[in-house]
């Protein structure tokens, strides 16, 4: 993991084409724009999170 401190209007590049920038800091919300390839799956961490807790209790239903 690394951490880049960003103030409003700054951004980080990942790889050759993924952008990550801060559009907006307001107390502790932080609002961000990513530009992706249209190919390229992007999913919030929380979401990510409940889908594998899904997949597994559905897998070890299926395996019972």
């Amino acid at each position: 993991m690394i951490i880049i401190p960003r103030e409003e209007g700054e951004g980080v590049v990942i790889g050759d084409d993924v952008v990550v920038t801060v559009v907006e800091i307001r107390g502790d919300r932080v609002r961000l724009a990513i530009e992706y390839p249209d190919d390229t799956s992007v999913e919030r961490g929380e979401d990510r999170s409940r889908i594998r807790t899904y997949r597994d209790v559905l897998l070890s239903s299926l395996s019972s």
